[in-house]
């Protein structure tokens, strides 16, 4: 996994892109695996780094990929899977 490209959801749902609680960062991709499409959250900085990770794995699997609905600023929002310390 690229360094520059966190993964917000594996293999979800496209409806899971119109979450206005994602960063505005996000994408979702739309890719294709044994004639299967699959979709993925991802957040990054460039869009470059999109296209070269999935370009590099999938090559023309990749189908395209496009802003989610997400409208929160990527340095407030916390990855809900993330665990939380406690103090």
């Amino acid at each position: 996994m690229s360094s520059k490209l966190k993964f917000v959801k594996k293999d979800c749902l496209p409806e899971f892109a119109q979450d206005r609680s994602l960063p505005y960062t996000s994408y979702l991709v739309e890719y294709v695996v044994d004639g299967t499409v699959h979709y993925d959250v991802v957040i990054c900085n460039k869009k470059a780094d999109i296209f070269d990770y999935y370009w590099d794995n999938y090559r023309e699997g990749l189908i395209r990929f496009t802003q989610t609905e997400g409208r929160v600023n990527p340095k407030l929002w916390d990855h809900p899977d993330k665990k939380k310390n406690k103090k």
